[in-house]
């Protein structure tokens, strides 16, 4: 007999049911019915003693509970044995081994077989599974969940070239600017130090020449409209507040002097903006009209004697609030006012107007209140700003669209006041395309911290294991996989945004503006969504400053609400969508009209048959083509049926006004379901671009996981229209739990291939 590690309280036979004991009392107190089946079957049994018994039933008795230090022992016991044993996997028999083992008992084969037996039927009216039971006494317990971990099987620098395109060596040079010391963060809570650490960070960049870099060669810029979006959304790596202003200083203030002025202005302006040495505004929204700038009613009026206009506010709520730059810093802004000529309102144009002299003073009739701390963002030094009739001169008129002569005569190349106003803005939708461009960098920076952290963070195990790192738990994918996916096809969506507006057409802007609006509206939702799960899946951690995230999250959280609020863009990307429906039954002749409603209805009975709803092979539900095909019904039919909705009301007598209104939540639909078909085939395009790389299987589980998610969070639709059945829709959530299984082991080089640099990322918790 081996010795015990310490004396027991049993007799040597009642070591047979030592595991049992340890089980039962382990986590609580022995019930009463346990008690009753032990005394029941201590009452049968024929192989232990009458003092044996006793002996057993005072271990199991209700006024004598096994102390602590007993237990502990029991257990050391226990796992004593196991170490020195094979696989077990009932309890029964390490009951029996124990006895083997820590006695000197001897037992027939008769015997053994006998109280083995019982021991079993002990175990079963316990309800003790033996197998996992056997856990508790094991330190290495190898399970599914236990052995995965992340592994690096493709080259991520492969992937960050395709992340960067054409676009990589002024993201290298933004980013090598990046880890300057210069850069390193402030603490945002001091106001003014943070504003000013803003400024001196616009101010490094601008010197570097990336302010000036969309601008044209002959006012020190490149022309590259394309590399200000690649300033942008990688500076976003960074500090949002620098990045905001940025945008307010070199996209906005800056922009709308290219875009809505003339050579004369790009002369006097455009050089001392790209540097800073000039900071202003673009003070556009006021207090009464957010979205509604045809609504605006500060004026511009014109005084033809003096060649002059008269910017005035006529009440509090037209001033101009939350306007970038404006409390501290800018010297000057693009004001967006009514002009008035001869007391007729000629529409909403553009003029420059002073705020501030050289020493930082505000000028006379200019009145600027500071917007104070605001969720985020607080390096940015936002204003209110009011003018009382202040004068400027009649050369500050942005006069690219229209002008004025100096008779006062209203002179403009487009005679449709509507076709102005919507032309004049869409020189500005360069705006939300940068906003969305600086949402994804955080969506990537929350997601590496998070992801990282995941990975490296353990918790919890199975019974006799070692903790696992959180990453591991199926809920946890859940949560951040999807989201990864989502990143990557906004990423690939912006990058197909990017290049239609560089490349843009006249006759295709009205759609260019409503690709750029739905992104926008998509992509800052999603981040708002993301950075949350993000901060609960890192826990206390997540909650810490250091740990970035709340900065990522309070900075993007105005993002939704930035140039437009989403759900109105939405509602804008749907118009566009109808008006597009419209036109081509408009174009339609006999024959165009029967292969439309051919086509429509060769799709109901090809999609909807019974054997495609209820398809849930796996080749299925991973083709591209059916992804594609159930995006694009879901598109298609939404805008026939809003259309068809809105026709009706009208028809039956009700406002158009009111025709819209009732259907808005129909309206958002259509917008989403058209957003989605675009950023699902951008990211099958790069899947299908990637071929032959090391990280197309996994580019391609992610395009089947985004693709499979959003059909998941859509299913109730599909159900509606019968498109999907019950059984397919359990299989879709099946296969999106499988595939962020799949991708958890390639989570972290996915996030590395974001190339974020550590000195950006920061957070503690992404580098443990």
């Amino acid at each position: 007999m081996q010795t015990s590690i310490l004396p027991l309280q049993l007799n040597e036979r009642n070591y047979f049911f030592l595991p049992l004991l340890y089980i039962v009392w382990s986590d609580t107190l022995l019930g009463e019915r346990e008690r009753q089946v032990f005394t029941d079957f201590i009452g049968r049994i024929s192989w232990l003693s009458p003092s044996e018994k006793q002996n057993l039933l005072e271990r199991i008795a209700p006024n004598n509970p096994p102390q602590r230090d007993e237990i502990e022992q029991w257990h050391q016991l226990i796992h004593a044995t196991t170490s020195t044993l094979g696989q077990l996997d009932r309890l029964s028999l390490l009951g029996v081994a124990l006895v083997k083992e820590q006695t000197d008992l001897r037992l027939t084969p008769e015997e053994e077989a006998l109280i083995q037996a019982d021991l079993e039927k002990l175990e079963q009216e316990l309800e003790i599974i033996g197998e996992s039971a056997i856990y508790l006494f094991k330190r290495e317990h190898p399970t599914i969940t236990t052995t995965q971990q992340t592994s690096v099987d493709f080259d991520v620098k492969e992937l960050t070239a395709l992340l960067d395109g054409d676009q990589a060596s002024i993201i290298k040079e933004v980013k090598n600017l990046l880890q300057r010391p210069e850069f390193d963060y402030v603490d945002p809570g001091d106001l003014k130090a943070y504003r000013t650490a803003v400024l001196s960070w616009c101010k490094l960049v601008a010197d570097a020449g990336f302010g000036s870099i969309a601008y044209p060669k002959e006012y020190g810029g490149k022309g590259d409209m394309e590399a200000y979006f690649s300033v942008m959304e990688t500076l976003s790596f960074h500090d949002l507040s620098m990045v905001i202003k940025f945008g307010v200083q070199f996209g906005l203030w800056g922009m709308s002097i290219l875009s809505l002025g003339t050579e004369s202005h790009h002369a006097k302006y455009l050089p001392k903006i790209g540097t800073l040495e000039l900071p202003g505004c673009f003070a556009m929204t006021e207090t009464n009209h957010g979205s509604n700038v045809k609504g605006i009613e500060t004026t511009a009026t014109y005084q033809a004697t003096e060649k002059t206009f008269v910017i005035h506010t006529p009440h509090a709520l037209a001033r101009k609030e939350y306007i970038g730059n404006a409390a501290m810093h800018g010297k000057m802004a693009t004001v967006f006012a009514k002009l008035v000529l001869n007391e007729k309102d000629y529409g909403v144009c553009a003029f420059v107007v002073p705020l501030r002299d050289e020493e930082g003073n505000t000028l006379p009739g200019i009145t600027i209140t500071d917007c104070g701390r605001k969720m985020g963002l607080n390096g940015v030094d936002n204003g209110v700003i009011a003018f009382d009739h202040v004068v400027i001169p009649k050369e500050n008129m942005l006069n690219r669209f229209s002008d004025v002569t100096d008779d006062g005569t209203f002179e403009t190349p487009i005679a449709s006041d509507n076709k102005r106003f919507f032309t004049m803005l869409g020189t500005l939708v360069g705006g939300r395309i940068g906003i969305p461009r600086s949402a994804l960098s955080a969506c990537k920076s929350g997601l590496s911290i998070a992801i990282r952290y995941g990975d490296k963070r353990r918790q919890f195990g199975p019974e006799g294991g070692e903790e696992v790192p959180i990453l591991n738990y199926r809920m946890h994918q859940r949560r951040l996989i999807p989201h990864l996916a989502k990143t990557y096809a906004g990423h690939f969506a912006m990058r197909y945004m990017t290049k239609r507006f560089m490349n843009r057409q006249e006759e295709e802007m009205q759609e260019i503006e409503a690709l750029a609006a739905g992104l926008k509206a998509a992509i800052t939702w999603n981040t708002t969504d993301l950075l949350q799960e993000c901060r609960e899946a890192c826990g206390g951690k997540g909650y810490l400053s250091e740990n970035r995230i709340d900065a990522l999250k309070n900075d993007t959280d105005v993002y939704t609400t930035f140039e437009g609020d989403n759900t109105v863009l939405m509602q804008l990307v749907a118009k566009t969508r109808l008006g597009a429906y419209r036109a081509q039954f408009e174009n339609m002749n006999l024959v165009t009209i029967f292969n439309y409603v051919a086509a429509r209805t060769k799709t109901s009975l090809t999609e909807k048959n019974p054997l495609i709803i209820r398809n849930i092979d796996e080749e299925h539900l991973l083709d591209p083509a059916f992804h594609l095909s159930a995006f694009e019904y879901r598109e298609k039919d939404l805008v026939d049926s809003a259309a068809k909705r809105i026709k009706r009301l009208i028809d039956e007598g009700m406002d158009p006004f009111d025709a819209f209104n009732v259907c808005q939540h129909h309206l958002v639909a259509v917008g989403k379901a058209y957003i989605d078909r675009i950023m699902l085939e951008q990211f099958v395009l790069a899947v299908e671009a990637g071929k032959g790389a090391s990280f197309h299987r996994v580019l391609k589980h992610l395009c089947d996981l985004y693709a499979l998610s959003v059909l998941e969070e859509n299913k109730g639709w599909y159900l509606e229209q019968g498109y999907l059945e019950g059984v397919k829709t359990k299989a879709i959530r099946k296969m999106v739990n499988q595939l962020c299984w799949e991708i958890r082991k390639d989570a972290v080089p996915l996030v590395l291939a974001f190339d974020i640099p550590d000195t950006c990322l920061s957070a503690p918790i992404a580098f443990i």
